[in-house]
């Protein structure tokens, strides 16, 4: 009766957000007295999870499900629910996986709860600590079906190494006929090294910036920090960026470590959908901003002074710890 815990991957290589899952999925399974099972799809080398707790990989390789499909992928996962008797199933809380939420909930009549911040307060009876109301508050959530379903929210938990033995077996589901009938065309993604849902620090910009060519300069501070670079929805509305990197309520959830706005004034949906951002920073020449209501930090400036110096002095600060 193990945890099972979908690791998500990329181009063959697990995202950050497998391992933090697996990390929370052994913490749950240290808890019941049990262990850790992992099904992923269409990566060759599995090996990494065993530094996260994971003791046995179920590995899909059908050529079928390299791309993702949400209706595909959840009847998998179910089928490895039900192959090793699972009662409790990990997820991520990226847009896929919360896709998948919601459709293995109904094919396995199992209640899910998303956006867990927290192990679980007890595991029998299974509660857990989620974010509610917009990120606002928080709630304590008993799960009282046979089958459990838990995803946890970006940067939460965080990622810890518990060395395990790990064993691999080769799992091809049963997927009904039809399973297909949604199929993806083309899929774009954003360019660039670190991706807004993996990135510790988010550094993203509104129409303070006056217009896409000024842009070098939040790129410019994104790579000094690692940062993934995002962008508030007028700013992806008007063209300047893609809108991949629209943020907010109406486009990609932040729950980033460190998140620094610049020229953002801060409306309610965008709030929404960064509130779970750990530390905010704003830099605004505005001080009556929304934003700073919001943030744990505040520059009152213009970003046109103000992000130049921040580089200048972060890159002095690398150079002299290098």
């Amino acid at each position: 009766m193990s945890v099972l815990v979908y690791t998500e991957s990329e181009n063959g290589k697990f995202k950050k957000s497998a391992q933090e899952a697996a990390s929370y999925a052994y913490k749950v399974a240290q808890d019941m007295g049990t262990t850790v099972s992992a099904v992923c799809f269409g990566v060759e080398d599995t090996s990494a999870l065993g530094n996260y707790g994971v003791s046995k990989v179920l590995k899909v390789q059908a050529d079928s499900l390299k791309a993702f499909n949400a209706k595909a992928y959840a009847s998998a996962i179910a089928g490895a629910v039900k192959k090793e008797g699972v009662k409790v199933v990990v997820l991520s809380s990226s847009t896929d996986s919360k896709y998948l939420g919601g459709l293995l909930s109904g094919m396995l009549k199992a209640g899910y709860v998303p956006n867990v911040v927290a192990a679980p307060d007890s595991v029998s009876p299974l509660v857990v600590k989620r974010m509610a109301f917009s990120n606002k508050g928080f709630a304590h959530t008993e799960i009282t079906t046979d089958i459990k379903i838990l995803g946890v929210s970006n940067n939460a938990f965080g990622v810890h190494e518990n060395k395990s033995a790990l064993t691999e077996e080769n799992f091809s589901p049963s997927l009904e006929e039809g399973i297909f009938s949604t199929k993806s065309v083309n899929v774009d993604k954003v360019a660039g090294e670190v991706t807004i849902a993996d990135a510790d620090i988010v550094v993203s910009a509104g129409r303070g910036l006056k217009g896409p060519e000024n842009w070098e300069m939040i790129e410019d501070l994104a790579k000094v920090l690692g940062a993934a670079t995002a962008c508030s929805k007028p700013v992806s509305d008007m063209g300047w960026r893609p809108h991949g990197e629209h943020v907010g309520q109406t486009g990609k959830p932040v729950a980033s470590n460190l998140y620094i706005a610049i020229g953002i004034s801060g409306a309610i949906q965008h709030l929404a959908g960064v509130s779970a951002s750990k530390v905010k920073v704003v830099i605004n020449t505005d001080p009556e901003a929304p934003f700073f209501k919001a943030a744990d930090y505040g520059i009152v400036g213009d970003a046109f002074e103000v992000v130049p110096k921040l580089i200048e002095k972060l890159k002095e600060f690398k150079a002299q710890n290098a």
